[in-house]
């Protein structure tokens, strides 16, 4: 076909008329309407091109002329059949007229001719049968002279057309023309969203090219088959949509079949089937006995063909497989096929064995201001005065699409007042049209599955010991979470699990859906005025199980008797809440209790809690427990931190399934129970700041399984107690011998016993604060990663470390509850001023934190770490100056290092930087100027308090940054900036003192960063040393081993490049 056989009009018009039809055929009927015309009209509808056919979509009965010439005008492309009669018709001229003035003053028509069994010259010079069709006309008009007009029109438009080149089909074989035909009127179409305009879909350009990438459309013999999962709501269906009317003329057979989910439960399987074949194989008058037939039927129809079928709203596998019955799916479609099924539940995709799925991500910030400013105000920007309330919106939809557009939309045209009349609803009111959506994923959730959701939405979500407490309810939480994420109702991030706004709202009104005015009657009560509403309710509740309350708010006084009415309570969390009157009893179903700053001398004495799993009263005014003994046989985490009147610990006979006890900061208690040693599950014990206890039970020697031991602060215990339960005795030949972490800070030691080296397991060692000068053989600790040495003010020695660092797994998975910085990994060697031999310690701790630094880097590189609790590898040892190999260095002049990104920017072998900063502290006692510590800056990993700190000299702060950290928000912050490829990291420029603070003094802790280097750390550097000894470590400085045969020369090497 000639390159100029279709000319496209053009207008200055910047809005496109209306599309109704992609093409409308004008032809004459008794020519070609069974043959020709009819071949044309199927091979178009095949590939799901709508086309105007005048027999058949104008309605009978009515005045054809009218709707022929909407149909025309709403029609984007003209394919014009020319035959022997066709000029004998007044009706097809009349058409063609129309169609010329279309394609001269509306904008992008195209006009395609076609010359079925007449020579174009004939058309175009209206000879031979066209000029005896215009005698006839011209005869018949003559005396009018409006009509004689028209005639001469449909000359004009008969020389137009057929100046345009086009198909010539006289002796050709009419199947490859057609289709030569249809191919250039999809590529004149190209990619239309004529279901989904362009102007309206925000950011769904990008969702696109994303899709299509997971498709892999060059891959033009492979079958491929994609998911799309996500909330309801979100925009699956509409990015499929979208997708599929942009490519799916490039195939043989097309297919979007619209909500399976519905056409299965309304027609069954047949149904689903019946779908598929009418819509892609345009077989309208199929029968279909049953699903084995239809089943077969789809597999000879497609195992051939190259197909483009879309499944959404998928959400029972079985769905699925009558389209395949046992066949992988990818068998029943030919090479080059694209399958897209969509589904809420991931699992099915998975289980479908999909290739990829793509989750749609709920709308950026920008893409989700285009969208409500378009519902909302009907621009592409936010009205003045409405911006807070704007943000109000956009910040409780948080990005959904249907959200965004189902309230954006309730809000045009009012006022600012009657805007916060509104959102005042919203808040208690929520909207039934996104409930309704969003609510199909609800019921399609198994019973359990149902309850932990209604606990995240109601009081879990954003909480990290989500696991514990679901466990504690009794649920299967791993399967059940794992559930709620496949169908997109939540998200697990870093351990800690999301909830989107919108679910939460559903999932509450669901609690409260039967009472909605009656709190006492719900199953869950987590709002502070509900709860207050309930307190003041005179009736016994049978319903509600859960009560967990934050108090973000000021409430009155609560009556406490109103617990007692409680009678199947098995959650109870209170914080921030005052009680009057007695409490005079505690529901016996209890599992959890959680009550921060209880207010009563003890617990309900008819309480019974057999049931009680954790329990929780914390800064309690509590003096003991109960009198005597309680059975308490499921109990496994006791802490009553901060009860600061406690006197007695309980007995803890009847309680031996217990875990953890913490007493932190329980300042008047004198003594631990006895029974403690009974506790063969104990693997945590806190006493830190326990200020008055004298002794320690010697039955806390057979606690074989402790792991975690902190009795830090702990003044006024003696000596020989603290070094004895570290030695071995013939009563306890093997005791604490799986301890990992021990805290015996400010506990006034003098020394060290030596059978500490022998405590195998041990990873935390915190013995800050203390007055010993020298420490035992270490170098048997092979999983020690974090010494804490600072503000240990004899301290003369460091001892020799251990050669080889196994960096433990746990480190990685569990935050260390008693570390100032949970997450730090390292020795901390600060404020120690009778320090000697400072050369020497520098060179052997700067090796062994190498030595940490690959032994975690390995680990890491076969993906056992977490993300969100990788440690801060660091060290704080005296210094003034950067070691040389460090090759960037940098006085800092604004309390912060820079970091120049571009080296590694386009390198992908990069898995970090290794970084120094040389600081010192002072005391401030004028603030002008300086600012506190924000959230935003790094810390120095050592205790700044101004009572401690007598070494006022130069230290050096080496610390790692893996790549990983680089983009990430830690504690909802980010830790640097970044400008031009620059990294920022500050530093604090101003710490509040806190001891002089409690007392009212004015004065504060200010640390000056003086200077800084850097150096970037790559795949290679991971290498373990291969002996494990210091002779190895001067390869990672990339220093040259050929002058150094043995360990000392090792260590001269250490000390040139510490230098």
């Amino acid at each position: 076909m000639p390159s100029n056989a279709i000319i496209q009009c053009t207008s200055s018009s910047s809005s496109p008329a209306t599309h109704i039809y992609d093409v409308f055929v004008s032809f004459r009927g008794e020519d070609t309407r069974n043959n020709f015309t009819d071949f044309l009209f199927h091979a178009l509808r095949t590939k799901a091109i709508h086309v105007f056919k005048d027999h058949q979509d104008l309605e009978k009965g009515k005045s054809i002329a009218p709707d022929l010439l909407q149909a025309i005008q709403a029609s984007r492309l003209f394919i014009v059949v020319f035959s022997e009669s066709y000029a004998s018709s007044t009706w097809c001229l009349r058409e063609l007229a129309e169609i010329c003035n279309c394609f001269e003053t509306l904008p992008r028509r195209v006009i395609i001719p076609i010359f079925y069994d007449v020579r174009p010259s004939v058309v175009r010079k209206q000879s031979g049968c066209y000029e005896k069709a215009f005698a006839e006309h011209e005869k018949r008009f003559r005396e009018d002279e409006v009509k004689m007009e028209e005639v001469q029109r449909w000359r004009q438009a008969l020389t137009q057309v057929a100046n345009l080149s086009g198909w010539d089909i006289r002796n050709k074989s009419q199947s490859e023309q057609i289709g030569e035909i249809v191919q250039t009127v999809i590529n004149i179409l190209g990619p239309k969203m004529s279901k989904l305009p362009k102007d309206e879909l925000v950011g769904i350009e990008s969702r696109v090219e994303e899709l299509t990438n997971l498709l892999q459309l060059d891959l033009v013999n492979d079958v491929r088959v994609v998911g799309i999962s996500g909330m309801g709501g979100i925009g699956k269906t509409t990015l499929a949509r979208a997708l599929y009317e942009r490519i799916c003329h490039q195939y043989d057979f097309h297919c979007f079949i619209d909500d399976v989910s519905k056409i299965y439960r309304d027609s069954s399987s047949l149904g689903v089937q019946k779908e598929l074949i009418t819509r892609c194989l345009s077989e309208k008058n199929l029968e279909i006995c049953n699903a084995i037939d239809g089943t077969y039927l789809v597999w000879t129809r497609l195992h051939n063909a190259r197909t483009l079928l879309v499944l959404d709203n998928v959400d029972q596998c079985e769905q699925l497989k009558l389209f395949t019955g046992n066949r992988d799916i990818r068998r029943c479609v030919g090479g080059g096929s694209r399958i897209i099924i969509i589904s809420r539940d991931e699992h099915i995709l998975k289980t479908h064995g999909v290739d990829d799925v793509y989750q749609v991500q709920l709308l950026s910030w920008e893409n989700a201001v285009q969208l409500f400013c378009r519902n909302a105000f009907k621009v592409n920007y936010i009205l003045d005065d409405y911006e807070e309330l704007a943000r109000e919106v956009l910040s409780h939809a948080q990005g959904h699409p249907l959200g965004i557009e189902v309230i954006g939309s309730s809000l045009f045209g009012r006022n600012v007042s009657q805007w916060r009349s509104a959102l005042g609803r919203l808040r208690y009111s929520k909207d039934r049209n996104i409930m309704n959506v969003l609510r199909i994923s609800f019921d399609q959730l198994e019973e359990e599955e149902k309850e932990i959701f209604l606990d995240i939405a109601c009081f879990l979500h954003n909480h990290f010991y989500y696991n514990e407490i679901l466990s504690i309810r009794g649920f299967d939480y791993e399967n059940g979470i794992s559930a709620l994420i496949e169908k997109s109702l939540i998200t697990c991030e870093y351990g800690d699990i999301y909830m989107h706004r919108l679910l939460m709202d559903l999932g509450q009104s669901i609690v409260r859906e039967k009472s909605p005015k009656e709190p006492l009657k719900w199953s869950r009560l987590w709002d502070c005025k509900d709860f207050e509403k309930a307190m003041l309710d005179n009736e016994a509740s049978e319903n509600l199980e859960v009560i967990y309350i934050e108090c973000d708010l000021l409430l009155g006084t609560v009556r406490a008797d109103g617990l007692s009415k409680i009678r199947h309570l098995k959650l109870l969390k209170l914080e921030d809440v005052n009680f009057s009157g007695n409490l005079n009893h505690l529901s016996n179903e209890l599992a959890y209790l959680n009550w921060k700053e209880y207010p009563f001398k003890c617990l309900p004495q008819s309480f019974q809690p057999i049931k009680l799993v954790e329990l929780y009263l914390v800064g309690s005014s509590i003096k003991r427990l109960w009198e005597g003994t309680k059975p308490l046989h499921n109990l496994k985490l006791l802490d009553l931190s901060y009860s600061e009147d406690l006197v007695e610990m309980p007995d803890v006979r009847e309680a031996l399934n217990i875990e953890k006890i913490k007493l932190k900061g329980c300042i008047k208690l004198p003594k631990i129970n006895p029974s403690i040693g009974l506790l063969k599950k104990l693997s945590l014990l806190n006493l830190r700041n326990c200020k008055n206890l004298v002794s320690l039970p010697n039955t806390i020697l057979g606690l074989n399984s402790l792991e975690y031991m902190d009795v830090s602060g702990c003044s006024k215990l003696l000596q020989r107690d603290l070094v004895s339960y570290l030695l071995p005795s013939s009563t306890f030949p093997s005791s604490l011998t799986c301890l990992r972490e021990l805290n015996l800070s400010f506990c006034n030691l003098v020394r060290i016993p030596d059978a500490i080296g022998k405590l195998s397991c041990l990873e935390h060692l915190n013995l800050e604060g203390n007055n010993f000068t020298t420490l035992p053989n270490l170098d048997n600790l092979f999983r020690l990663y974090h010494l804490n040495l600072q503000h240990c003010k004899r301290f003369k020695y460091i001892p020799v470390l251990p050669s080889q660092t196994e960096f433990p797994s746990e480190t990685c998975k569990l935050p260390l509850p008693y570390l100032t910085h949970e997450d730090l990994v390292g020795l901390i060697l600060y404020n120690c001023p009778e320090l000697v031999e400072r050369e020497h310690c520098s060179s052997m701790v700067f090796s062994w934190m190498i030595q940490i630094f690959q032994s975690y880097e390995v680990r890491c590189s076969r993906n056992t770490c977490s993300l969100k609790l990788r440690p801060n590898i660091a060290c704080v040892i005296p210094g003034s100056e950067i070691p040389r190999w460090f090759n960037n260095q940098f006085g800092s002049m604004d309390n912060s290092i820079r970091i120049d990104t571009s080296p590694v920017m386009h390198d992908n072998n990069w898995i970090g930087v290794m970084c120094c900063a040389i600081f010192h502290m002072d005391i401030e006692r004028d603030m002008t100027g300086y600012r506190y510590i924000d959230r935003s800056a790094r810390i120095p990993p050592v205790d700044l308090r101004s009572d401690l700190v007598i070494d006022h000299s130069d230290h050096m702060w080496l610390f790692y940054l893996s790549h990983q950290d680089f983009g990430e928000r830690r504690y909802d912050c980010r830790w640097y900036t970044s400008y031009n490829g620059v990294i920022s990291v500050e530093f604090t420029k101003l710490m509040m003192d806190t001891a002089e603070f409690e007392k009212g003094e004015h004065q504060y802790v200010k640390v000056y960063v003086k200077k800084y280097g850097y150096r970037w750390v790559y795949e290679q550097d991971r290498q373990l040393p291969n002996s494990g000894s210091m002779v190895d470590i001067p390869q990672f400085f990339g220093t040259s081993l050929h002058n150094y045969s043995s360990k000392a020369c090792s260590q001269e090497v250490i000390l040139q490049l510490m230098q």
